[in-house]
């Protein structure tokens, strides 16, 4: 059996894979892609079967087969919205639920986001329409969000009188400390050239045609990139963030994951294929 035989079945999302392109697609578009238990469950099964199909974790790039490992993941929306946060029947049934209850939804809350944001892959949101609470949260957790020119996000738990808290350390990451607090106090709608001003996207067009060229030409640039280092990329950074050492320390810490990285077997074909004049193993050859 092939590694990538037998993904995670479901019906509330699309899965495609593309070669080492996974497309993660959001499909209730009735509901405007609101996140209900089954589509939560369902997204952190894709999370979880995608990443250890990746070629960073595996450290290859493809299987014994001859079938690429996973270098990127883009995550989208069905329809007219990428994502209206929490649907409105498990917004009501938490208010019935005991605490123990509740905290069993946060952790699944918990287990999606930071698995969009720890994955090994690349990660790519191409969001249009509203990313309203949840849906923010998914943007936030993403490497790159391209968006189309009527995205409207917000951190909108306040308006039901509750907090951004479970997605608000993927937030927080990406907007910083005062953006953070005053968006998820304010709870109302940031327009698109907002958002691109404060980073809560890195790209924003005008069209449907335009959002997919903005997707592909991110992705042909990643698969430029040495799988391995964009995996351990997110671990430097964590690193970084975490840090409560001395500078002395941090510094040392630097030199060994660089003495690693040169020494590891992509690290060679890197500085092999620089020296030589040619491009790397992990280049498609139509980017050569």
């Amino acid at each position: 059996m092939k590694i990538m035989d037998n993904p995670p079945s479901t019906t509330f999302i699309d899965t495609k894979i593309e070669g080492s392109v996974v497309r993660l697609t959001l499909n209730r578009p009735e509901k405007f892609n609101a996140l209900n238990v089954e589509m939560i469950q369902e997204i952190i099964s894709v999370l979880e079967w995608t990443s250890e199909r990746s070629a960073g974790r595996q450290n290859a790039l493809h299987d014994v087969h001859g079938q690429a490992y996973l270098r990127v993941l883009v995550l989208s929306g069905n329809g007219r919205h990428f994502c209206a946060g929490a649907d409105i029947n498990m917004m009501r049934d938490a208010g019935a639920n005991t605490p123990e209850e509740n905290r069993r939804d946060s952790e699944r809350l918990d287990r999606l986001f930071n698995g969009l944001w720890a994955h090994p892959c690349f990660t790519i949101a191409a969001i249009q329409g509203v990313a309203l609470g949840g849906g923010a949260g998914l943007v936030s957790c993403c490497d790159y969000v391209v968006g189309a020119q009527n995205t409207r996000l917000a951190l909108s738990e306040a308006k039901l009188g509750i907090l951004p808290a479970v997605i608000g350390p993927y937030v927080y990451r990406r907007l910083g400390s005062s953006a953070f607090r005053r968006l998820a106090m304010q709870a109302s709608r940031v327009q698109s050239d907002e958002a691109l001003r404060i980073g809560f996207v890195e790209q924003i067009v005008e069209t449907h045609e335009e959002l997919d060229s903005a997707v592909q030409a991110m992705v042909d640039e990643v698969l430029t990139t040495g799988p391995s280092a964009v995996t351990l990329a997110k671990e430097l950074t964590l690193g970084f963030d975490r840090w409560t050492g001395s500078d002395e320390a941090l510094r040392q810490w630097t030199l060994d994951f660089t003495s690693t990285m040169r020494g590891s077997k992509e690290g060679q074909e890197g500085l092999s294929s620089f020296l030589e004049k040619r491009s790397p193993n992990w280049k498609p050859e139509d980017n050569a």
